[in-house]
């Protein structure tokens, strides 16, 4: 990238702040700070995280520990949306850790991709990031529709049921509305947008049928690791209904 480049990156970024500080500011939503901070903490984690994974590639023994500390950031992101302190943190580890795992693996013993580190780290990491979503949204709908039908789940307890069974139907409609995004991305893809994957790889300069079968992989690879991340942390959390926040206080 020559000077060119940069002076050009600069000023298209400068601008796109400014139309969405400026329109926040004028509609009173508070948001420029908010834009402001999260366009220069992107701009530091990039060249940071570039940096990193330039390493990385050249030296394939790092990748693990790269993702490893990836899935850790991850699983303690979630769990902190999901409850207060780290009572949640297991089951949104093990969500996470299942979803990316179970993908990746097919994944590569299928020889879709090439297992090496210029393939693997990326790929995986996407896995991680959409596992991590999942699992938010799972853990946090059972969590609130948890609170709100708690009257019902204690009539279960009542009848003699466990907690897994008294919050069975509970657990599969929050893993069930965790996956509608990316069941609405793959089902809309091409039509409502053209993915990241996809236009990057065509910038790049591969062409449309390689970037159309990366996409693809990415896209279904995503569906798969937020399934079974959904459903991994339900389950968990309904074997332990006080990892919920405030649930017992309802009891």
């Amino acid at each position: 990238m020559d000077l060119a480049d940069v002076l050009a990156l600069a000023a298209a970024l400068a601008l796109l702040v400014a139309v969405a500080a400026g329109l926040g500011t004028w509609m009173n939503a508070g948001q420029l700070k908010a834009v402001v901070t999260a366009t220069l903490r992107a701009l530091v984690q990039l060249v940071a995280v570039g940096a990193v994974i330039a390493v990385v590639i050249r030296t394939p023994a790092l990748a693990p520990l790269y993702l490893l500390l990836m899935v850790s950031v991850a699983s303690w992101t979630s769990a902190r949306r999901i409850a207060n302190g780290t009572i949640a943190l297991p089951a949104a580890a093990s969500a996470i850790l299942a979803g990316t795992t179970v993908t990746a693996i097919i994944i590569f013993a299928c020889r879709a991709l090439p297992f090496e580190a210029a393939t693997l780290v990326p790929f995986v990491a996407q896995l991680v990031g959409g596992s991590m979503t999942a699992t938010t949204l799972a853990g946090q709908r059972f969590r609130d529709d948890t609170r709100s039908h708690w009257a019902e789940v204690e009539g279960w307890l009542a009848l003699g049921a466990t907690y897994r069974q008294a919050l069975a139907t509970l657990a599969h409609t929050a893993a069930g509305r965790a996956v509608v995004p990316a069941l609405d991305q793959t089902r809309n893809v091409g039509l409502v947008t053209l993915p990241g994957a996809f236009v990057g790889l065509l910038l790049g300069g591969a062409s449309p049928v390689e970037a159309g079968r990366v996409q693809l992989l990415v896209l279904i690879g995503l569906l798969a690791a937020e399934t079974v991340a959904a459903l991994v942390v339900t389950q968990m959390l309904s074997a332990r209904p006080e990892a919920l926040q405030n649930v017992d206080s309802l009891k």
